[in-house]
């Protein structure tokens, strides 16, 4: 099975989880390009400059700086690159021009000819065309118990709202946000973990969750789970007031 996948470039969490993906990806399954998009923290494409100062405002002066430093950090720190780890597996990397749903970029990544695309922290909707580019489908991780806690940064809202457990879930993507069929979907209990450790922890589940996908897919027998809009709860970009709640109630970023 030929695989594409579709990422941003991810400073912090993301490298190491995709090369533990390649390594221990099902025997059979080839990941023949990868779609690289530029990073962006909000699901927006805007300025490194804008969201360097937005992050500054919503999440404070400590937040920044923790991260701040280990971006700059983290660019002299080549297994921190997704471009390196694509380089070490001789994996093409694709920067596309356009948005992924132009036709240029779906000529593009219709060369590779993928079986199956797998998304992981996309940030672009994607339409029909992507969707149904590959014969076995496209693949979203999403780390929330979906149908709750669709849309951005659901580590950060299951904490905020004192959830005592979250998770992660592999659906096949529709023209929805987060509202497709799920495939697999794993929970996990927060107890006293911080929001980095959250994250980490769930990208790790998240990788060993793809990877059982893949399986399911190339043995044809699975059953899906139901993704209801009914009872779906959406989150967006948190506001400065959401982060004082987060902190008053005992979480820890970091």
């Amino acid at each position: 099975m030929r695989v594409a996948l579709i990422t941003q470039d991810d400073p912090f969490f993301l490298a190491e989880n995709i090369d533990y993906l390649i390594r221990q990806l099902p025997q059979d399954a080839e990941l023949v390009a990868c779609i690289l998009f530029e990073v962006s923290a909000f699901g927006k494409k805007t300025s490194f400059v804008k969201q360097a100062l937005e992050t500054k405002a919503i999440f404070g002066t400590k937040f920044f700086l923790r991260y701040g430093m280990k971006y700059v950090l983290n660019k002299f720190n080549k297994n921190k690159k997704i471009s390196h780890v694509l380089r070490k597996h001789n994996i093409p990397l694709v920067s596309l021009e356009k948005n992924i749903n132009h036709n240029s970029s779906i000529t593009t990544i219709s060369d590779y000819s993928p079986d199956l695309l797998v998304s992981i922290a996309g940030n672009q909707i994607f339409k029909k065309p992507i969707i149904n580019l590959a014969p076995k489908g496209c693949l979203n991780l999403h780390t929330a118990l979906l149908p709750k806690y669709r849309g951005l940064l659901p580590t950060f809202w299951v904490m905020k709202n004192k959830e005592k457990e979250t998770g992660v879930s592999v659906f096949f993507v529709d023209e929805g946000i987060d509202s497709g069929p799920i495939l697999v979907q794993k929970k996990v209990t927060i107890g006293n973990l911080t929001q980095e450790e959250l994250i980490q922890h769930t990208k790790k589940i998240g990788m060993d969750s793809i990877i059982e996908s893949i399986q399911k897919i190339q043995s044809g027998n699975y059953k899906l789970i139901d993704n209801p809009n009914e009872e779906m709860s959406y989150f967006s970009k948190p506001k400065r007031a959401d982060v004082e709640v987060f902190l008053e109630g005992g979480n820890r970023f970091f």
